[in-house]
């Protein structure tokens, strides 16, 4: 990242020395072809030392890591890993440490642990197991001691368990792996569509019941859920008038549903009917909640509760496929044929962005005049946001899950972006100056860009840990570039 500010104090030559206009056209240039230079450098780098991308897959084996274990154990186990409720069977993990502490001395050693995954290695071909123990004891091993003892074993896998509940809405996992967690998790996964699929029943079937009890129906001409109707509707239900609907009352209104429309036991649809309702968990349903819940069903014109797995496996079929030959070293196509795509698409990308720099300025200049509103704010706060919200969104839901390897490949990514920002966007901007004859004119901006540059670079190249100061200080950055940006501006 530091790197990449060499071109940009290079570009401020002409301002310093206060060049003529052919000295000018030869820093220009120069600078380009440097950028130019400094980009296929980083490509090739990419391409020869990969230890990023290889960061990621080690972070993705990880992950399939405690799949496997978690799905050995539930076969080597008697009973599920989960209760009824989805929260960890301690006894069978408390049974299972014992199991493995062969000595018996009410510790797992690190050869112990070795023996246990020895298991697994055999079952599956992608494991190390030495360095998987190694990685396992580390995360299991909370005073550090090379032994995990039964509270450490029991919290790790505690942990274990919540992330393999939270893996199934992720993208990058193979249906294989899925497999294999759908087997630890199915006394769990097929408690949560049972009860989805009850919903899915009942839902439709109390929503035609209340619609027929409210006078004047629960739904305005243009179909939006009519509110005041809804709230006349909560104040026929609360039979005690104490502004909120007890599980009785709920219960009566479901015993009061004309026979045959009811497809289960009053007892059961008021529980379930309850448990949807009631956000707060109070065991009360208070207005805003019946409000807010019997809007959502009528929004929805299809079944609020209809499945979309099948349509989510469709959408991430080809990425967990993507990932399985990743981790088995299957994906990287060295053909001349896949050499030549790449750089095309390359070629490509870089072409389509000089294309669309110009329009992306004319753009700007037009939003700013319709509007009204300064093109200095349109470029440097309402652009920049836009264009990195993306990315910023994503390594915001990474980073929070506070772990180590996680936060280092965020960082990772960070710099890698800013180089790639600094460089191409440089080297897009002077091609356009060079080749169409256009005057050097953005000292300003480039200065603020390699303020703020080298501020993070030296930063980031002399520590490894960041205090919670550092983040105010980034956050400061922003601010003061803009402000160094309308005063140079106006006083060049």
């Amino acid at each position: 990242m530091l790197g990449s500010v060499i071109p940009l104090i290079m570009i401020q030559i002409p301002r310093i020395f206060n060049l003529p206009y052919l000295g000018e056209r030869i820093v220009i240039l120069t600078t380009l072809l440097v950028s130019v230079i400094f980009l296929l450098c980083y490509f090739f780098y990419q391409f020869f030392e990969p230890w990023i991308q290889k960061r990621h897959l080690s972070y993705i084996k990880h992950e399939h890591l405690v799949l496997d274990v978690l799905k050995h154990v539930q076969n080597r186990t008697m009973g599920s890993l989960l209760t009824d409720n989805g929260s960890p069977n301690v006894s069978v993990i408390r049974r299972l440490f014992y199991e493995t502490d062969c000595d018996g001395d009410k510790f797992i050693s690190f050869p112990e642990l070795q023996e246990f995954l020895q298991e697994i290695r055999s079952e599956n071909i992608l494991l190390d197991n030495d360095n998987e123990t190694t990685e396992m004891m580390k995360e299991f091993d909370n005073d550090n001691d090379n032994k995990i003892t039964i509270d450490e074993f029991v919290n790790g896998m505690k942990k274990w368990l919540d992330e393999a509940k939270g893996t199934l809405n992720k993208r990058y996992h193979s249906i294989k792996s899925m497999k294999g967690l759908y087997q630890v998790l199915k006394p769990w996964i097929e408690k949560k569509r049972a009860e989805r699929e009850t919903m899915r029943i009942l839902i439709p079937k109390l929503l035609e019941h209340l619609q027929s009890i409210a006078y004047g129906g629960l739904l305005t001409e243009d179909g939006a859920p009519d509110i005041s109707a809804i709230k006349r509707l909560f104040k026929e239900i609360d039979l005690d008038k104490d502004d909120t609907i007890s599980y009785h009352e709920l219960r009566k209104l479901m015993t009061n549903m004309r026979s045959g429309i009811l497809p289960y036991d009053a007892d059961a649809a008021a529980s379930k009917i309850m448990k949807e309702l009631d956000m707060s968990g109070d065991h009360l349903i208070d207005e805003e909640e019946f409000v807010t819940g019997l809007s959502k069903w009528l929004k929805t014109t299809s079944n609020p509760y209809a499945s979309s797995e099948k349509s989510e496996e469709d959408d991430y079929k080809e990425t967990w496929e993507q990932t399985d030959k990743l981790i088995e070293d299957k994906f990287t196509d060295k053909s001349p044929l896949a050499w030549t795509k790449a750089i095309t698409l390359l070629v490509l990308g870089i072409v389509i962005l000089g294309l669309l720099a110009e329009p992306l300025i004319d753009s700007v200049r037009n939003l700013s005049k319709t509007a009204s509103v300064s093109s200095f704010h349109i470029a440097f706060i309402f652009v920049p946001l836009a264009t990195n919200a993306r990315i910023t969104i994503s390594l915001i839901t990474e980073a929070r899950r506070k772990k180590p390897k996680l936060s280092s490949l965020t960082f990772s990514e960070i710099y890698g972006t800013v180089f790639m920002n600094n460089i191409l966007g440089l080297a897009v901007l002077l091609s356009l100056i060079y080749f169409r004859g256009l005057t050097w004119n953005f000292s300003a901006e480039v200065l603020m860009v390699l303020v703020v540059s080298v501020i993070m670079g030296c930063l980031a190249s002399f520590r490894k840990v960041f205090p919670v100061w550092t983040s105010f200080l980034a956050y400061l950055l922003y601010p003061m570039s803009l402000v160094l940006v309308y005063v140079l501006g106006h006083f060049k």
